[in-house]
């Protein structure tokens, strides 16, 4: 046993976060994301039973956030038209806010195949259950100070 650990992190997870370096990306899918196809040269962990919102916080609380980038958390954005509305976006932003002084001004957001694109060159893709639309969140890792 560790102490101060969330113990929603897995050995595995726990693992993963500790072999990534400096600008490695994890991203935390939901539940409609392609995580198998997407991830087939990253890790893939399966998390189905959780959401992604207490997920992120735990992560945020052992990994720090690139200070090297302007954006280090990047949501998928919107298609345009879709009616879909994303109040995650705003839970994120407060959990964000918890761990890392930049708050809402960390995030950014690349078009939904621009995501794909990057989230092909992450670390790791968590599978969650996360069933809200729209609620993929990728982190790039920053150094701990």
């Amino acid at each position: 046993m560790l102490k101060n650990i969330p113990p929603i992190l897995s050995p595995e997870l726990l693992k993963v976060l500790c072999e990534m370096g400096h600008s490695d990306r994890i991203v935390l899918a939901d539940a409609n994301f392609p995580s198998e196809s997407v991830g087939k040269d990253a890790i893939v962990l399966r998390y189905d039973g959780l959401r992604i919102p207490e997920l992120l916080d735990a992560i945020l609380t052992l990994y720090p956030l690139d200070t090297y980038v302007v954006h280090p958390v990047q949501l998928m954005a919107v298609v345009p038209g879709d009616p879909v509305q994303t109040p995650i976006w705003n839970t994120y932003e407060q959990i964000v806010a918890k761990h890392d002084s930049r708050g809402a001004a960390a995030f950014g957001s690349l078009e939904r195949f621009a995501f794909y694109e990057n989230a092909r060159k992450a670390y790791c893709v968590i599978a969650t259950g996360e069933t809200a639309q729209y609620a993929n969140i990728m982190l790039q890792k920053g150094v701990v100070k």
